[in-house]
């Protein structure tokens, strides 16, 4: 074999095996693509939400790890809903596996057997009663018959309700409650359609600063220590992936801390839950609960305390949304604060 014929046999050798480490590099890199879009995808985690300000740490949560995320880490999204029943059956179908819910609905829920398990507060105070600036209401006797409406019967605003009735000697039975979406609530006291609405905000300063609405109490005055919005999620999440589980506590916890910490972070909260993708709200609204007065809404203390979960279970079972009494352990899963690192909010 001649030089020439031998240098050209190698030189194509040489060429074939290119073209195959080539080819093998291209179809190794798209596996490893596709593998971590999959992995990205299976790890975006779906959380619901209202849009009331009891929620806001969650809005801030999602945007905080969209800045800070990786192709390997968890994507935290919401979904807005507009009332608790569809987020109810949301949680119980599978459609989402995490969820900021009604602790007494929570409660309900594992009574009934559903595995669910909270895992962080989102909120302090945050509710109001709220009454037409022209109705001379001054008391809760002034409420005898009249119509008050509620979001649920499973909303801790209902057992504020009936806390501040039970202060005057009255029931719920001596008004008329009507249970509405808490965004139907404004409309409803400017129309006169109902007297009188107890909901979390911003649907009483959306009112109040419209000017066609005061407060007959607040919770910032009358139960400081007030919850009712909690991160809720499946036991199969916990099971299958607590450090994303952790992760989202972390998140939330950070983003309680965050808001608290200055009024240029509460603005910001503001502008970002006013958008489309979030609350979908009119940002002075949600400014205005930040500002009148400042503790309107605080979420700076967001660890899960057994004792004020016990009055609430009391509280319930009260009204009659309980039925028996469980263990705290049973809905609650309080290793996550425990271990929480509040994440660091860089919006």
């Amino acid at each position: 074999m001649t030089t020439t014929r031998r240098a050209f046999l190698g030189l194509g050798a040489w060429t074939a095996g290119i073209s195959a480490l080539h080819g093998w590099l291209n179809v190794n890199f798209t596996a490893l693509r596709d593998s971590l879009h999959s992995r990205a995808q299976l790890e975006t985690l779906v959380v619901a939400g209202l849009p009331v300000t009891c929620n806001l740490t969650l809005p801030i949560a999602c945007v905080a790890r969209s800045v800070e995320r990786t192709l390997t880490s968890a994507n935290f999204e919401y979904k807005r809903f507009n009332g608790w029943p569809e987020v109810k059956e949301a949680l119980i179908a599978g459609q989402v596996n995490a969820a900021y819910m009604l602790a007494p609905l929570v409660m309900d829920l594992v009574a009934k057997d559903v595995p669910v398990k909270i895992v962080s507060i989102g909120h302090r105070s945050g509710a109001v009663i709220m009454v037409h600036a022209d109705s001379g209401f001054k008391s809760f006797k002034d409420l005898a018959g009249k119509r008050v409406a509620i979001p649920s019967r499973f909303a801790v605003d209902f057992l504020f309700l009936r806390k501040m009735l039970a202060k005057e000697g009255m029931t719920d039975k001596d008004i008329h409650i009507v249970e509405m979406p808490p965004p139907d609530m404004p409309a409803a006291l400017f129309a006169k359609a109902v007297d009188c609405y107890c909901t979390g905000e911003p649907y009483g300063a959306a009112a109040q600063r419209a000017g066609y609405a005061v407060p007959l109490r607040m919770t910032r005055d009358e139960w400081p220590k007030y919850m009712c919005c909690v991160l809720t999620v499946r036991q199969e999440l916990i099971d299958q992936n607590p450090a994303l589980v952790q992760d989202l506590v972390n998140h939330v916890q950070g983003a309680g801390h965050w808001l608290d910490s200055a009024p240029a972070h509460r603005a910001k909260a503001a502008e970002i839950a006013s958008g489309l993708k979030y609350f979908n709200q009119d940002k002075a609204i949600i400014q205005y609960v930040m500002d009148n007065p400042t503790d309107r809404v605080t979420y700076g203390d967001l660890q899960m305390v057994k004792d004020e979960f016990d009055e609430m279970m009391d509280l319930s079972m009260q009204a009659g949304t309980l039925k028996k009494r469980i263990p705290f352990e049973s809905y609650t899963d309080s290793r996550f604060v425990k271990a929480a690192v509040p994440s660091r909010i860089a919006i």
